[in-house]
């Protein structure tokens, strides 16, 4: 599909493309902020801004239903921004579209391969909700934005982001409590799976799995939302009332789907990593590290009325602790060895890396020899 065609299905037009001093002014306002936003990685604040500026940038029309004011498109290296948006003041948006610039791999023949945690080579195609929410907690620091408390489909939340994916980055932060953000922040950016291997080293490979494809659909249930909503809008009064009603029901159902699968995947994240952090506890300082980091995290909750598995998880939680607890006191350190969890999170499977895998699972298997011998004894 050609990108006039590709803008036309989108329903943008065109106003007029930006001149250099437009554009000069944009790359040196976003670049600064993405460098002072993210020291620690190393982004050339020169390099980034002449990049930027050799974007096309376009003022255009882009339809109300649509909630972006800014959108980038990999295939003529484009930006395009709503004619409403006040380009002296850039919000969230133009930082998340050229975050998107920055993170996009291409194959030899132009097409696009990856884009920061979206691997469009994988087999299932899955991540485009995870990256976007990446993207966007990213911009949303970047702009210094403030947390907001807002309700959503009967649900509280707290968000830098309340107007853009604000149930994906509430529910990425919360991923990011076990695993930091370094790993994250530094996969958006150069499109690896440095977090993706943290955050299963942290959990396991099926709650990853199972996160990464509830939040795909998420943002597919949302959109049906939108549409919908936009289009019970704009109805008139020749609209037939059956068709209202319709419309209305599709909208309560959708809102209901969307509380219960944002539920349930904030649930999967807390039974989890909070598990797999219970099972490396060695000492009586590991227990009361995991009781602050397990109270604290009620902070990033995703709350509804009905809402108790929190609640239930921590009161099991600390009953297993008071066990593992009794247990250290009797029989002292818990000795936990999981060396390849530890080493998961190594991007490259370098000659030294092989080496010294092998030579952990040599040293692991003499571990637990001894351990077996000692009880025979």
């Amino acid at each position: 599909m050609s990108i006039n065609s590709t803008l036309k299905k989108e329903g943008i037009k065109v106003v007029n493309k930006l001149n250099t001093l437009e554009v000069n002014r944009i790359a040196s306002n976003i670049s600064e902020k993405i460098c002072s936003a993210f020291p620690e990685h190393s982004i050339n604040q020169s390099d980034l801004f002449i990049s930027i500026a050799r974007l096309n940038m376009y003022i255009a029309e882009i339809p109300a239903s649509d909630l972006a004011v800014a959108k980038y498109f990999y295939k003529n290296n484009s930006i395009y921004f709503s004619k409403d948006m006040d380009l002296e003041n850039l919000n969230t948006l133009a930082v998340h579209e050229c975050i998107h610039f920055m993170q996009e791999i291409k194959g030899k023949n132009g097409k696009l391969l990856r884009l920061g945690l979206y691997n469009l080579e994988n087999r299932h195609n899955s991540g485009m909700a995870l990256n976007e929410a990446a993207v966007q907690l990213m911009a949303s620091i970047a702009t210094n934005s403030a947390i907001d408390n807002v309700k959503y489909y009967n649900m509280d939340i707290s968000t830098e982001s309340p107007l853009f994916y604000p149930i994906q980055t509430t529910l990425i932060k919360q991923m990011i409590y076990f695993t930091g953000s370094y790993p994250l922040f530094h996969s958006t950016f150069c499109s690896n799976d440095v977090f993706k291997n943290t955050f299963i080293a942290k959990s396991s490979l099926k709650a990853y799995s199972d996160i990464i494809y509830n939040l795909d659909l998420l943002v597919d249930y949302e959109t049906q939302l939108n549409n919908a909503s936009y289009e019970l809008s704009t109805s008139s009064e020749e609209t037939s009332l059956n068709k209202v009603k319709k419309l209305n029901s599709k909208i309560s159902a959708l809102k209901e789907i969307i509380l219960k699968k944002t539920l349930e995947t904030q649930n999967i994240i807390i039974k989890n990593c909070f598990t797999s952090e219970y099972n490396l506890i060695r000492n009586l300082e590991d227990i009361k590290e995991f009781q602050v980091k397990l109270y604290n995290f009620k902070h990033l909750l995703i709350s509804n009325e009905n809402y108790n598995f929190f609640d239930t998880f921590y009161s099991e939680m600390i009953s297993k602790l008071d066990e593992k607890r009794e247990y250290i006191d009797k029989y002292g350190i818990v000795n936990n060895f999981n060396i390849e969890t530890n080493i998961s999170i190594i991007e490259e499977e370098t000659y030294g890396f092989k080496f010294f895998k092998k030579l952990f699972e040599k040293i692991k298997l003499l571990f637990e020899e001894k351990i077996r011998q000692k009880n025979l004894d």
